[in-house]
């Protein structure tokens, strides 16, 4: 199943941080600790060129704790200021904004040896949809500055904040790239809500994402939804056995698989299946 989603208005964003990425000092970019390599956008480094930069591993309470620390290693070795944050719990946010100071601390002292004082360091915020960056950026902020939703597309147009009297920060609307390649990465947006429901198949993407937690997380699988392994040989057997679980039948006992779809997708998002995470770096080491 291969999954695209590029309508008009990330044309648009792609064109506003192209516009603005001259006045911006330090980019971070939100992952989703859940898919830390599915949801890295390739077409923001290429924008940002040179600009110094912050990767934020959000949503990390969702996110099985085991994998984020390898996932931490793996951006760092590549070069990368990678940080593990929790928008709700408000870990590694300190970090972020000393390592934010860290990044352009030469080109402050610059502007004060010329005389220049009270300059603000200008933040941007990039990021896929629904990668949580408006709740992020509230957290950083103190306050609630950016909308937010559980749907992808809340953020629309770009909004400068005022995060501390010396850094300013520019929300931008999230933004996924005109041809997603790689089709596992496809699958791992639409599992964590990135990309709109309605643009693809919920019951073939819920029946492979059950594929999936069956061979990573089978005891998460069976503590949810009962699901005795090996119950079920492929993904839709799975489905109708966690609808008959659930009860989401039709009249006359047939299942309810949109139903199921709906509700398995869900508790994923919502971290009620449990923590997980779908990729390991030695996954997409040679990507």
């Amino acid at each position: 199943m291969d999954i695209h989603w590029y309508p008009g208005h990330m044309a648009k964003t792609r064109k506003l941080l192209i516009e603005n990425i001259k006045l911006i000092d330090v980019v971070i970019e939100i992952l989703d600790a859940r898919i830390p390599f599915s949801s890295k956008n390739p077409d923001f480094e290429n924008l940002a060129g040179n600009k110094p930069g912050i990767i934020a591993l959000n949503k990390s309470d969702l996110a099985d704790p085991n994998m984020t620390k390898p996932w931490l290693k793996w951006y760092k070795n590549k070069g990368h200021e990678c940080i593990e944050v929790n928008s709700i719990s408000g870990k590694g946010f300190n970090e972020v904004k000393k390592s934010i100071k860290k990044l352009v601390a030469d080109k402050m002292s610059r502007y004060r040896e010329k005389g220049i004082v009270n300059k603000s360091i200008r933040t941007m915020v990039v990021g896929i949809p629904n990668v949580g960056k408006s709740s992020f950026i509230n957290k950083l902020a103190g306050r609630s500055s950016a909308k937010t939703g559980d749907k992808p597309g809340v953020t629309r147009g770009k909004q400068w904040i005022k995060i501390q009297k010396d850094i300013d920060l520019l929300d931008t609307p999230g933004m996924l790239w005109p041809k997603i390649k790689n089709k596992e990465s496809g699958l791992n947006l639409a599992y964590t809500g990135a990309v709109k429901d309605e643009v693809y198949d919920t019951i073939e993407a819920a029946a492979l994402f059950l594929t999936k937690i069956k061979d990573r997380y089978p005891e998460l699988l069976n503590k949810r939804y009962k699901v005795i392994m090996p119950d079920a040989q492929n993904g839709m057997e799975l489905l109708e056995i966690t609808a008959r679980k659930r009860g989401c039948l039709l009249p006359g006992g047939e299942v309810d698989f949109t139903r199921i779809s709906s509700i398995v997708l869900d508790e994923f998002r919502s971290g009620r299946i449990g923590a997980i995470t779908l990729e390991s770096p030695q996954e997409v080491k040679n990507e």
